[in-house]
């Protein structure tokens, strides 16, 4: 084990972002932990009420934006992206076609949580393995994380107008996470903003959920709709939501930035199921235990049954009026939840009306 005083840290720095990249992360960056430019942002952000019902964006007290505070001794942080856009053809036509799911392509295949935190580990462990025992903690999107915000430091990328991370190298299509450590690392220099004047995400959202460069209204936003929602989505979305029944892509399929995205290069995150494909009648003949089966290890699984039916029927509703469809909401009503059934109810009026129009 070696003391402190001998570990040369800039050395260890080269080194480990070549472990990081050997382990599958399409980059690495450092970055220490001042984030009063992102704490700002963030409280105007909750002052607006913009995180609807995701109240665990307002817990923890000032833990959030003080890395320290959270892991006590945190002096860096690691920050690491990981490419997983499917190689597949553009799945923008999906969107047109109405029988059809659309499901957000980072939920395709494995839960992206725990691919990269065991990655993470492995790290720290080479890490621990060339200098002795230090302070560490993995986080992928579980824990009071500015990740977005550090990851920006570390250079790994800008936020753009959307919110997402961007890279002029890789787009966005990427995940991220971090290791909070002890350790004094030289830091890296972030990148600046190349949105420049281009406004696509935000002329392509759907439900105007970008109601500013750089902040979302996440009340509005399909992705909040489908998966953090939990109860009735509003009647003023449903149609915009067209056969989206978790998550949206929108704002990443418009922007410039990502023709030069990259597929990713684990078998993990490629699509399962069929689920890429997936007609909306299948989906929702699907029972719970079926939904259990289908998603197992898939963050999918985290809305619950409920909540995927209760977007499917939407989906349904904004599809084209067949008497198939309406035969199948009348059989899945009678013993729907109260909620699946509003919605189910909403899905044939609405199918019954595009028939008379």
């Amino acid at each position: 084990m070696q003391s402190r005083d001998d570990i040369d840290f800039s050395a260890l720095a080269v080194t480990l972002k070549q472990w990081g990249r050997e382990l599958g992360f399409d980059a690495v960056g450092i970055t220490d932990t001042e984030l009063t430019e992102a704490e700002s942002h963030l409280h105007n952000w909750l002052s607006k009420d913009f995180h609807g019902e995701m109240s665990w964006m307002q817990s923890h007290g000032s833990k959030r934006t003080h890395p320290e505070q959270l892991v006590e001794g945190t002096l860096r942080v690691i920050s690491v992206r990981m490419n997983y856009l499917p190689d597949e053809p553009d799945p923008t036509h999906l969107l047109e076609e109405p029988t059809q799911a659309f499901i957000s392509r980072y939920a395709l295949g494995r839960d992206y949580h725990k691919v990269l935190r065991q990655r993470l580990q492995k790290l720290a462990d080479k890490i621990a393995d060339h200098i002795g025992p230090f302070g560490y903690r993995a986080f992928v999107d579980s824990a009071p994380v500015m990740e977005k915000a550090l990851a920006e430091k570390a250079g790994l990328g800008w936020i753009g107008k959307h919110s997402n991370l961007l890279s002029r190298d890789a787009g966005s299509w990427f995940f991220i996470g971090e290791l909070y450590t002890d350790l004094p690392l030289p830091i890296d220099t972030p990148l600046t903003d190349h949105c420049g004047q281009c406004t696509a995400c935000i002329d392509h959202c759907p439900t105007q959920a970008i109601v500013a460069p750089y902040q979302v209204d996440a009340r509005r936003c399909i992705s909040y709709l489908t998966i953090e929602l939990k109860d009735s989505i509003p009647i003023e979305f449903r149609k915009a939501m067209g056969n989206r029944i978790y998550g949206c892509d929108d704002c990443q399929q418009c922007c410039p930035w990502n023709r030069f995205a990259q597929p990713a290069e684990l078998n993990d995150f490629m699509p399962r199921h069929g689920l890429d494909q997936a007609a909306l009648i299948e989906l929702f003949n699907w029972d719970e235990q079926t939904f259990l089966k289908k998603t197992e290890g898939s963050a999918i699984r985290r809305i619950g049954f409920e909540r995927w039916q209760r977007n499917i029927a939407v989906a349904i509703g904004n599809s084209n009026h067949s008497d198939e469809l309406i035969n199948l909401l009348k059989q899945k009503s009678s013993a729907a939840s109260p909620m699946v059934k509003e919605h189910i109810d909403w899905a044939i009026e609405s199918l019954r009306s595009s028939n008379r129009a």
